[in-house]
């Protein structure tokens, strides 16, 4: 499991966690993307300055389990349990690396994670431009 810990100087500090895997097997195609999607995360939220401590489900059952109860039932697969990464902040699921991924797309990702979007940030002024009409 990643917990992040998100701190900026408009936000007070919160617990964004994304579940996620350090273990995989090797030549696995689908191990691979897991690890890819995780790195995208992690990536989008390196580059945006926001701050985080990972943690590894791999290696800590407590951390499994606690993404397993924490996954909305809504959101969890027909059969099996959910696959990293999973994303939340604090106990707020925010969702799973498709829904990330539109709202990277959409310019919506702060929103996504229950954050404010910094000033100047494209998020923030497509919100402006929407509250001025």
């Amino acid at each position: 499991m990643h917990r992040f810990s998100v701190r900026s100087s408009t936000h007070s500090p919160l617990d964004l966690l994304v579940i996620g895997s350090t273990a995989q097997a090797a030549f696995s195609p689908f191990s691979y993307t897991i690890k890819k999607q995780q790195q995208d995360v992690m990536g989008f939220l390196a580059a945006n300055k926001i701050e985080f401590e990972e943690c590894d489900i791999a290696a800590d059952e407590d951390n499994r389990k606690w993404m397993r109860e924490h996954v909305p039932e809504d959101f969890r697969p027909a059969t099996g349990n959910p696959l990293p990464p999973q994303i939340f902040n604090e106990d707020r699921y925010c969702g799973n690396y498709e829904a990330f991924f539109c709202a990277r797309e959409d310019n919506a990702v702060y929103a996504f994670l229950g954050l404010t979007a910094p000033p100047g940030s494209k998020e923030a002024e497509a919100l402006s431009k929407k509250t001025q009409m």
